[in-house]
Protein backbone atom coordinates (compact mmCIF):
# COMPACT_ATOMS: atom_id res chain seq x y z
CA UNK A 1 0.00 0.00 0.00
CA UNK A 2 1.47 3.22 -1.00
CA UNK A 3 0.59 6.85 0.17
CA UNK A 4 1.75 9.49 2.17
CA UNK A 5 2.85 8.78 5.56
CA UNK A 6 2.78 10.95 8.92
CA UNK A 7 4.64 14.16 8.55
CA UNK A 8 4.82 14.34 4.82
CA UNK A 9 3.02 16.75 3.19
CA UNK A 10 -0.77 16.22 2.37
CA UNK A 11 -1.36 15.75 -1.10
CA UNK A 12 -3.52 18.29 -2.35
CA UNK A 13 -7.08 17.68 -3.87
CA UNK A 14 -10.42 19.99 -5.58
CA UNK A 15 -13.25 18.01 -5.66
CA UNK A 16 -16.62 18.88 -6.59
CA UNK A 17 -19.38 18.18 -3.46
CA UNK A 18 -22.25 17.96 -2.60
CA UNK A 19 -24.61 20.40 -3.31
CA UNK A 20 -23.16 21.72 -6.33
CA UNK A 21 -19.55 23.06 -4.45
CA UNK A 22 -15.92 21.84 -4.32
CA UNK A 23 -13.74 21.44 -1.77
CA UNK A 24 -9.63 21.64 -1.94
CA UNK A 25 -7.28 21.42 0.58
CA UNK A 26 -5.41 24.63 -0.36
CA UNK A 27 -8.63 26.70 0.22
CA UNK A 28 -8.80 25.22 3.93
CA UNK A 29 -5.10 25.96 4.92
CA UNK A 30 -4.79 26.90 8.03
CA UNK A 31 -7.37 24.64 9.52
CA UNK A 32 -6.86 20.57 10.29
CA UNK A 33 -8.70 18.68 7.83
CA UNK A 34 -10.21 15.31 8.62
CA UNK A 35 -10.33 13.30 5.32
CA UNK A 36 -11.83 10.53 5.30
CA UNK A 37 -12.49 7.98 2.84
CA UNK A 38 -15.61 5.27 2.38
CA UNK A 39 -16.74 2.71 -0.20
CA UNK A 40 -20.50 3.67 -0.55
CA UNK A 41 -23.10 6.17 0.03
CA UNK A 42 -26.25 4.45 2.07
CA UNK A 43 -24.46 1.14 2.57
CA UNK A 44 -24.22 0.50 6.51
CA UNK A 45 -20.99 0.64 7.57
CA UNK A 46 -20.79 3.97 5.39
CA UNK A 47 -24.16 5.12 6.67
CA UNK A 48 -22.86 4.50 10.00
CA UNK A 49 -19.58 6.39 9.98
CA UNK A 50 -21.21 9.37 8.04
CA UNK A 51 -23.44 9.57 10.72
CA UNK A 52 -21.31 9.72 13.94
CA UNK A 53 -19.15 12.24 12.28
CA UNK A 54 -22.17 14.40 11.33
CA UNK A 55 -23.01 14.18 14.68
CA UNK A 56 -20.40 15.15 16.01
CA UNK A 57 -19.73 18.37 13.80
CA UNK A 58 -20.12 20.75 16.13
CA UNK A 59 -17.48 19.10 18.24
CA UNK A 60 -15.00 19.05 15.27
CA UNK A 61 -16.02 22.74 14.45
CA UNK A 62 -15.52 23.35 18.21
CA UNK A 63 -11.95 22.18 18.07
CA UNK A 64 -11.30 24.32 13.95
CA UNK A 65 -11.24 21.42 12.07
CA UNK A 66 -13.21 20.55 8.74
CA UNK A 67 -14.95 17.35 7.69
CA UNK A 68 -14.41 15.80 4.37
CA UNK A 69 -16.03 12.49 3.57
CA UNK A 70 -15.00 10.82 -0.36
CA UNK A 71 -15.91 8.33 -2.19
CA UNK A 72 -16.38 7.85 -5.90
CA UNK A 73 -20.40 8.29 -5.48
CA UNK A 74 -21.36 10.86 -7.92
CA UNK A 75 -22.56 14.19 -6.40
CA UNK A 76 -26.02 13.64 -7.22
CA UNK A 77 -26.00 10.42 -4.96
CA UNK A 78 -24.17 12.21 -2.17
CA UNK A 79 -27.14 15.07 -2.19
CA UNK A 80 -29.59 11.90 -2.26
CA UNK A 81 -27.51 10.23 0.87
CA UNK A 82 -27.32 13.42 2.76
CA UNK A 83 -30.63 13.92 2.74
CA UNK A 84 -31.99 10.82 3.49
CA UNK A 85 -30.23 11.32 6.87
CA UNK A 86 -29.77 14.72 7.65
CA UNK A 87 -25.79 14.35 7.58
CA UNK A 88 -24.00 17.85 8.59
CA UNK A 89 -20.34 17.21 6.76
CA UNK A 90 -19.19 17.90 3.27
CA UNK A 91 -18.76 15.26 0.95
CA UNK A 92 -16.80 14.80 -2.19
CA UNK A 93 -17.08 13.35 -5.47
CA UNK A 94 -13.66 11.47 -6.45
CA UNK A 95 -15.61 9.33 -9.50
CA UNK A 96 -12.11 9.39 -11.24
CA UNK A 97 -10.44 8.05 -7.69
CA UNK A 98 -7.57 10.35 -8.15
CA UNK A 99 -7.13 11.59 -4.92
CA UNK A 100 -8.79 8.15 -3.33
CA UNK A 101 -5.26 6.96 -4.96
CA UNK A 102 -2.87 10.22 -3.80
CA UNK A 103 -3.89 8.60 -0.44
CA UNK A 104 -2.97 5.25 -0.97
CA UNK A 105 -6.51 4.25 -0.18
CA UNK A 106 -7.27 2.56 -4.02
CA UNK A 107 -6.20 -0.78 -2.73
CA UNK A 108 -6.82 -4.91 -3.92
CA UNK A 109 -9.58 -6.15 -1.95
CA UNK A 110 -11.28 -9.49 -1.50
CA UNK A 111 -14.82 -10.71 -0.98
CA UNK A 112 -15.80 -14.24 -1.06
CA UNK A 113 -11.98 -15.16 -2.64
CA UNK A 114 -12.74 -12.99 -5.82
CA UNK A 115 -9.97 -9.72 -5.90
CA UNK A 116 -11.22 -6.78 -6.80
CA UNK A 117 -10.10 -2.87 -6.48
CA UNK A 118 -11.80 -0.72 -3.69
CA UNK A 119 -11.42 1.40 -1.22
CA UNK A 120 -9.93 1.21 2.16
CA UNK A 121 -11.86 2.79 4.70
CA UNK A 122 -9.51 5.24 5.70
CA UNK A 123 -9.27 8.57 7.61
CA UNK A 124 -6.24 11.01 7.70
CA UNK A 125 -5.84 13.69 10.07
CA UNK A 126 -4.04 16.82 8.16
CA UNK A 127 -2.88 19.57 10.51
CA UNK A 128 -3.03 23.33 10.10
CA UNK A 129 0.22 23.38 8.40
CA UNK A 130 -0.63 20.99 5.50
CA UNK A 131 1.31 18.10 6.65
CA UNK A 132 -0.42 14.90 7.96
CA UNK A 133 -0.32 13.90 11.36
CA UNK A 134 -2.62 10.42 11.88
CA UNK A 135 -3.48 8.03 9.53
CA UNK A 136 -6.11 5.17 10.39
CA UNK A 137 -6.45 2.70 7.77
CA UNK A 138 -8.77 -0.72 7.75
CA UNK A 139 -10.91 1.43 9.51
CA UNK A 140 -13.36 -0.19 12.58
CA UNK A 141 -17.05 2.31 12.20
CA UNK A 142 -17.46 1.71 16.00
CA UNK A 143 -15.13 3.85 18.18
CA UNK A 144 -13.66 5.71 15.33
CA UNK A 145 -14.84 9.10 15.71
CA UNK A 146 -14.85 9.68 18.57
CA UNK A 147 -10.76 8.53 18.31
CA UNK A 148 -10.42 11.32 15.49
CA UNK A 149 -11.74 13.63 17.78
CA UNK A 150 -9.10 12.86 20.26
CA UNK A 151 -6.62 13.45 17.94
CA UNK A 152 -7.99 16.77 16.90
CA UNK A 153 -8.33 18.24 19.99
CA UNK A 154 -4.97 17.03 20.81
CA UNK A 155 -3.34 18.52 18.36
Amino acid sequence: MTGPAVGDVAPDFDLPTDGGGRVSLSALKGKPVVLYFYPKDDTPGCTNEAKGFSEAAAEFTAAGAVVIGASKDSVARHDKFKAKYGLDLVLGSDAESGVIEAYGSWVEKSLYGRQYMGIDRSTFLIGADGRIKRIWRKVKVAGHVAEVLAAVKGL
